[in-house]
């Protein structure tokens, strides 16, 4: 009731050199939806991803047509209908557009997350799960263990954000207690932000572990965060 509905679809779509494309939608329908736009994520093992972000984005357009009323099935024969189109240009996009020097971004500027896990069961895979997530979406930051906390602290552009939210939401990223995957159904977002001009931007995302809650701080002043950091961290220890 309060966070809406999230659902899969796989079509096959004919390519122009006629391949067939695998494309996977995941949809999240807000409560208030359609009045609110879906949030949309695109996988294919086909695409790279940034075709998939591209077609993501005119997917997004097409929505904005078809706001107030019912759309996934309109968007989804759109896409059948008109992905070749959205590739090819995709490409000819890619090979015109400059580099993006680093103090440009999109329009919402670079945001910030802050997540809280309570147990990673299958740590190794987990761990390979959120790298490969945040090195398809670009984002930079930390995957911080400290004794029992589990923090992800992510950085990028906020529509980016958004889909690794709906991805951790959504996928089987770890075990069960009898061993079966499972959703991550144990997570809490402590804050989601813009980016401001006394935070430190990260470069690349890692994987750290903590011996004591003082190296953990140090991290987090060391990117300007030490506000973030007495707000939220400190009482997950109680």
């Amino acid at each position: 009731e309060t966070h809406g509905i999230t659902f899969r679809i796989q079509i096959s779509v004919k390519e122009p050199l006629d391949t067939d494309v695998l494309l996977k939608l995941l949809f999240h329908l807000p409560v208030n939806y359609p009045s609110t736009l879906p949030d949309i994520s695109v996988n294919s093992d086909q695409l790279t991803r940034a075709q998939c972000m591209d077609v993501k984005d005119k997917l997004l357009e097409q929505a904005k047509k078809h706001l107030s009323e019912p759309m996934v099935h309109d968007l989804i024969l759109w896409i059948q209908q008109h992905l070749k189109y959205v590739i090819k240009q995709s490409a000819t996009v890619c090979n015109e557009k400059p580099t993006l020097s680093k103090g440009t971004s999109t329009e919402d500027g670079i945001w910030m997350l802050l997540l809280h896990l309570d147990h990673m069961r299958a740590k190794a895979k987990y761990v390979k799960t959120v790298e490969k997530w945040t090195s398809d979406l670009r984002l930079t930051g930390r995957l911080m263990f400290m004794g029992r906390i589990i923090l992800i602290l992510l950085q990028g552009d906020r529509s980016n954000i958004k889909e690794y939210l709906i991805l951790q939401k959504t996928s089987k990223v770890d075990v069960d207690s009898s061993g079966k995957k499972c959703k991550e159904k144990m997570i809490s977002v402590l804050c989601e932000t813009k980016v401001q001009s006394q935070h430190k931007r990260f470069q690349t995302f890692e994987v750290k572990e903590y011996s004591t809650l003082g190296e953990l701080q140090k991290e987090f002043e060391s990117a300007g965060l030490t506000t973030l950091f007495s707000e939220f961290v400190p009482p997950l220890l109680k």
